[in-house]
């Protein structure tokens, strides 16, 4: 087993934050197998740890993503409030769960956002509905229904630390009628809310190993940076689809290794 401070394991920080500075989501799918399977940490440990990583190097995507106008703040807002909710009621029932059914129901979650990611994630709204511009405005927000997604996708993500992203870009898409674009960047909000809400319900029983947090954070911070500068460059379509093959990949691993130990 390397060390949980390994430069393997710091250099494998810095493609957690590429992927989620380009894709708006994939930072845990990444996260969790590298700290139980890399730096050693158990189950729950590891669940706990990326959802800080996660939530910090989200708000260092956020950044690029606003300042290029790919942010619908009222959207992400109310999305967030109720992720929020569901994150931090899964977070404290996760502590009643076996860690070993925890990570099932994680590769569970990375093979079928693998299955969507490869299948698409539908159609963005039309090109020119920027974040500021014609499309839908926030009177059409329907409110109801992306209160009602946020606390589902919510209670996922503080479960198991999974579901963030590429549950939350397809709803903001498909019910706040975002572009792509924009859906990927207002998603970064969501997912910082809702990862710091769910961490919070770990912290009540589980105990962070705050030194290799810190230092894994703060490489996929600058990774997140790169991938935030490159999102717009590199053809989207092409990449969800690479990423979802290996992200299925993944889930398969995670499962017999599971299996494995069960």
């Amino acid at each position: 087993m390397l060390s949980g401070m390994s430069p393997v394991v710091l250099l494998l920080a810095v493609l957690v934050g590429v992927a989620l500075g380009l894709l708006g989501g994939g930072g845990s799918i990444l996260t969790v197998p590298l700290l139980v399977y890399v730096a050693g940490l158990e189950a729950k440990e590891a669940i706990a740890t990326s959802l800080l990583v996660v939530g910090v190097t989200s708000l260092a995507a956020l950044v690029p993503h606003a300042r290029a106008g790919r942010v619908r703040w009222r959207t992400g807002a109310v999305f967030g409030v109720a992720a929020m909710l569901g994150a931090y009621a899964g977070g404290r029932v996760a502590e009643f769960i076996p860690g070993t059914l925890l990570l099932v129901a994680f590769a569970l979650m990375m093979v079928a956002t693998a299955v969507a990611m490869i299948r698409g994630r539908g159609r963005a709204a039309p090109a020119g509905e920027d974040g500021d511009g014609p499309g839908r405005g926030a009177h059409d927000l329907p409110v109801k229904l992306v209160l009602l997604e946020g606390v589902v996708v919510g209670l996922v993500t503080g479960l198991v630390g999974a579901g963030g992203g590429f549950l939350v870009v397809p709803a903001l898409v498909l019910l706040g009628g975002l572009p792509m674009p924009v859906a990927v960047g207002t998603s970064l909000l969501v997912i910082a809310m809702k990862s710091f809400a769910g961490l919070a319900g770990y912290l009540s029983s589980v105990t962070i190993d705050w030194g290799l947090a810190f230092a894994v954070t703060g490489m996929a911070v600058v990774g997140s940076v790169l991938g935030a500068l490159l999102s717009g460059r590199v053809p989207q379509d092409r990449l969800r689809q690479a990423f979802g093959w290996f992200v299925l990949v993944m889930g398969v691993v995670v499962l017999g290794q599971s299996a494995l130990s069960a």
